[in-house]
């Protein structure tokens, strides 16, 4: 082919690219479902190999834990708790916690077990005002901090309180705390249903914070009570449509209410998930 004929080619091809239509990408299935273990509390206390069979058969990969009574493991050594997610083919991703007298030991033993993410999922002072959730995220700072140099990362899990307004300053404590915290040693862990349930909308973080939220509780609410997913009014589909503008990385399925019994209502919320394209 000679230049001419090679240059009148290019050409063509440029023009064709220009007159080729625009495809939208196609929807995605989810392929990574997680959950927290809370949902299964009774059962977890009781028999936590079994427990942890029985959800991987439902379909679950990711898991996130939640101190105990019996530890943050439910009785099992951090070693034996990766061990068990492993062989089952799931991963030990995330656990809940609290920054208290054993905090240095609850750090270790997140990091024996693998996990990716050490959750605060309770306040380390009280009340509710700016100036102490300022506080807070002094301490949240210094918790991502200490978590780093174990090579784990640090977060904070929302309920609805922390949406309320200090009367004094008018400002959202949640805010506060997200204007305060370093994004690169606090992970934010947005629960979607408590955030529904305090009058907010999770859009509207995603839009003004950007990616900070590389976990979320996926649970759907009636009020201020969980729910079967598609039962409630959790806009699922829309959110996990936004989910890359949040930063989230995994999602866990919480359920604390349940008519009948967790695995009853886990199975309806596995299914619905099936059918979901976003």
């Amino acid at each position: 082919m000679n230049k001419r004929d090679f240059l009148k080619n290019m050409g063509a091809l440029a023009v064709g690219s220009v007159l080729l239509p625009s495809f939208k990408s196609a929807p995605k299935k989810i392929k990574d479902p997680g959950i927290q273990l809370y949902t299964f509390r009774k059962e977890m206390m009781t028999d936590p190999k079994g427990t942890l069979k029985i959800i991987a058969d439902l379909g679950i990969k990711q898991v996130e834990s939640a101190s105990s009574n019996l530890g943050l493991f439910y009785g099992l050594k951090p070693e034996e708790m990766k061990q068990t997610c492993k062989d089952l083919g799931m991963t030990l991703r995330s656990g809940h916690c609290s920054i208290d007298g054993k905090w240095q030991s609850t750090i270790e033993q997140a990091a024996l077990s693998g996990q990716e993410y050490l959750i605060a999922s309770t306040l380390p002072y009280r009340g509710q005002t700016t100036a102490n959730y300022q506080k807070i995220a002094e301490r949240f700072n210094k918790a991502g901090e200490e978590c780093k140099a174990a090579g784990v990362k640090f977060g904070f899990h929302n309920h609805n309180a922390e949406f309320e307004t200090d009367k004094d300053t008018n400002d959202v404590l949640y805010d506060v705390m997200l204007k305060n915290t370093d994004p690169k040693l606090v992970h934010m862990e947005m629960d979607l249903g408590w955030v529904l349930a305090a009058g907010k909308d999770p859009f509207e973080y995603f839009k003004t914070y950007g990616p900070r939220f590389p976990l979320w509780h996926l649970k759907d609410m009636k009020g201020k009570r969980s729910t079967e997913f598609g039962n409630g009014t959790l806009d699922i589909v829309g959110l996990l449509k936004h989910s890359k503008d949040a930063g989230m990385k995994y999602f866990f399925i919480e359920q604390e209410e349940y008519p009948v019994s967790a695995l009853d209502s886990m199975k309806i919320n596995m299914e619905y998930l099936k059918k979901v394209d976003y």
